[in-house]
């Protein structure tokens, strides 16, 4: 699964590359480099995260299958029928895992590095979360106890994950009856936005008719505001991962009863306990509009860049073959990314200079030729 991912690299490169050029020539670019590279870079982290964390990304799902699935060995899963199935399966169960992404506290701590840019194009796509899936396993394993074998399942996953890439566009509008059936460019801006009126709806990864079924659907209107309610105003990659917990633990410290320490994590997004009053200001949609951008030089955009298209390159090559690798240089290999990623973040809050980060990769290098042959 991971060389498709590497294959799908370069397609989403291009299709980045059209949008912009889409936007420019009509002018309303819907880009901005750090966002962009702070979005892109969350996509890398969940890539290596999910290269060291099997276990939970497909191992228990397998385990499952194989000790109490009802039926793994019908004909029904090879045929296309079947793989139909799967997929709906799959989305069905996304649905479920999503909506409780964003109804439970724990969950959305998780869920929200994907909502944290402040835009809406085919890189927020990619901004994708690294710790759902070890919350989110035990939604699949219905698909499990029916029997759907465990390659089919991460295929039918892959499929709806790359399916969602181009509905993250403001440039494409309504698109009809698709819209009634489909998660769409219009229905998933509104998923993304803060606007009071769209909190909380239209979950659906592929298809749209869950939220219809169950209540969570509403139609775009007014135009959407993206991000979070309370905004990260960071690029440091590590913070993005952390600052939903952050939170969590510190009102989990503060509650006065032990039964609502527990309940911190697991209750409605900004519940709190009795006697915890909240000082924090009332939500300001115009304030929301007002985005996180440090001014950064020439020199440190193009070093930017190139930061980021060697770490690609690196992760790419990485992600190839690491089925083959050792734990101990799929680990060291992980940890010298995520030590480059948090560099990038730091040049691009303007916190290091561009000879820092270059002195930084040098030294990483180093390193890495010292993993690999130790």
């Amino acid at each position: 699964m991971e060389q498709i991912t590497v294959y799908a690299f370069p397609v989403f490169l291009l299709l980045m590359l059209v949008e912009i050029g889409y936007g420019l020539a009509i002018g309303r670019n819907t880009y901005r480099l750090s966002d962009a590279l702070a979005s892109l870079s969350q996509g890398l982290l969940s890539q290596l995260v999910a290269s060291v964390s099997m276990l939970f990304q497909i191992g228990l799902y397998a385990l499952v299958w194989r000790h109490l699935a009802l039926l793994p060995h019908v004909a029904l899963w090879a045929t296309p029928w079947g793989w139909l199935l799967a997929i709906v399966m799959f989305d069905f169960c996304d649905y479920w895992l999503h909506r409780v992404g964003h109804e439970s506290a724990v969950f959305w701590a998780a869920h929200a590095v994907h909502h944290q840019s402040q835009h809406f194009n085919l890189s927020t796509a990619l901004r994708q979360e690294s710790t759902v899936a070890f919350l989110g396993w035990p939604f699949y394993l219905p698909m499990a106890l029916l029997g759907v074998p465990p390659a089919q399942f991460a295929l039918a996953g892959l499929i709806v994950l790359l399916y969602q890439f181009w509905i993250h566009t403001e440039h494409i509008g309504k698109l009809g009856w698709f819209d009634k059936v489909f998660s769409s460019p219009s229905n998933h801006r509104v998923h993304h936005a803060v606007n009071d009126q769209y909190l909380d709806k239209n979950y659906g990864g592929m298809l749209i008719i869950w939220d219809r079924l169950f209540g969570t659907f509403i139609e775009e209107d007014e135009a959407p505001v993206y991000g979070t309610r309370t905004p990260l105003n960071s690029w440091n990659p590590l913070w993005a991962v952390a600052s939903g917990y952050a939170p969590l633990w510190q009102l989990a410290r503060r509650a006065p009863r032990w039964q609502d320490k527990l309940k911190v994590w697991f209750k409605a997004p900004g519940w709190l306990p009795y006697g915890l009053g909240d000082n924090s200001p009332a939500f300001d949609l115009q304030r929301a509009r007002k985005r996180y951008n440090p001014l950064l030089t020439r020199v440190a955009m193009l070093t930017a860049l190139w930061q980021f298209v060697l770490q690609t390159v690196v992760a790419a090559a990485f992600l190839w073959q690491s089925d083959a690798l050792s734990p101990l240089l799929l680990w060291g290999f992980v940890l010298l990314q995520l030590a480059g990623l948090v560099g990038l973040g730091r040049l691009l809050q303007r916190e290091c200079s561009a000879l820092h980060l270059l002195l930084l990769d040098a030294l990483l290098l180093l390193l890495g030729i010292v993993v690999y042959y130790a």
